[in-house]
Parts: C-alpha cells; sequence; structure tokens
C-alpha cells in the first residue's frame, strides 16, 4: 500500500540520513504518527501547517509503501473531506521498520 506524509526540512534531513528507509521517532508529544491515504491532502498539510510552522517555512511530502499485513493492524480514521484519510500508527509502535520511504 502506498501512502503520503507531509513533513519539514528537517524531518526529511533525518529521512536521507537514513538512506530514505525510516523515519524518524516523535517526540514525546507526539503520540501518533499519521500518514495519509492520498496526496491531496499530504500537500494540504504541508502547504498549511509546515510552510507555516516551520523555521524555514518549507514543506515536503513523502512517499512510502507500507506492506498491507502490516496496514491493517492500525485505525483509519477520516478527519475532515471525503479524501482526509489518516492512518493512525501509536508512536511507541516498535515495527515502523515495516514502512519504506521513497524517494521523490
Amino acid at each position: 500500500m502506498v501512502l503520503y506524509r507531509p513533513v519539514g526540512t528537517r524531518e526529511l534531513e533525518l529521512i536521507r540520513e537514513s538512506g530514505y528507509r525510516r523515519f524518524p521517532s516523535r517526540l514525546p508529544e507526539q503520540p501518533i504518527f499519521y500518514p495519509v491515504f492520498h496526496e491531496d491532502y499530504a500537500r494540504e498539510i504541508a502547504q498549511g501547517w509546515n510552510v507555516k510552522y516551520n523555521q524555514d517555512h518549507r514543506g515536503y511530502v513523502t512517499r512510502f509503501e507500507i506492506d498491507d499485513e502490516y496496514f491493517g493492524r492500525f485505525e483509519v480514521h477520516r478527519v475532515g473531506k471525503l479524501y482526509h484519510e489518516e492512518l493512525w500508527v501509536p508512536a511507541k509502535e516498535p515495527d515502523m521498520s515495516r514502512m519504506y520511504v521513497h524517494r521523490a
């Protein structure tokens, strides 16, 4: 399954440092990792949140795959418009290595 994740510059640097294989660990105040199902929604978040709140005012959209069997362990949430769907993965999830970032 292909999912998307909006990120800021620092998070993108950490992803790059991993060889585009891992997302960085969540901060203590971030209890979930929430990739989204639609690229347009990820773009909206990157433009509306990352650009606005990151120091360098830049946002990026990553595209990655998740194993279908692994995907079934988590809840899907619609948080707005029809295409505003997120996969809620607890930040403590030990097997995040099953997610693979694609180079853009």
